[in-house]
């Protein structure tokens, strides 16, 4: 058997945190989620069972985190930021995946958020794309 493609995936992390244009939202904050999902050869990790031989998501997590203290104006900055952290601290990763998205943004509309989705594939090559999270 060989191993043709791995990811590690982190879905619906909640955060709260400060970012937007109005100056109402960089005081009130707002309710995010954020699902990441990195493309990364596990093949090693899983002959092993040793986290060493693997991107251990707990130091993803918190470097997730430590981006979202970080107030900006646009998802799409915080996003990117979130991509290159990983991608900068991890650079055996293949691509990420990121959703952000806030979940009562204040345009007067009844829905489930304002979402930014990147495909991060080089620290300089970002695309928004649009579709489903596989």
């Amino acid at each position: 058997m060989q191993l043709e493609s791995s990811y590690i995936n982190l879905l619906g992390l909640r955060f709260h945190a400060y970012h937007g244009v109005l100056p109402q939202e960089r005081e009130v904050g707002n309710d995010y989620s954020i699902d990441v999902r990195v493309k990364y050869d596990v093949e090693k990790a899983m002959l092993s069972d040793d986290v060493n031989d693997t991107l251990n998501y707990a130091t993803m997590y918190e470097l997730i985190h430590q981006e979202m203290l970080i107030p900006s104006r646009l998802l799409e900055h915080v996003a990117y930021r979130i991509g290159d952290k990983l991608l900068m601290t991890f650079p055996e990763i293949e691509c990420i995946e990121i959703r952000l998205t806030k979940k009562n943004p204040p345009m007067g509309a009844d829905c489930d958020g304002a979402m930014v989705e990147l495909i991060l594939r080089a620290p300089n090559d970002v695309r928004v794309v649009k579709g489903d999270f596989k």
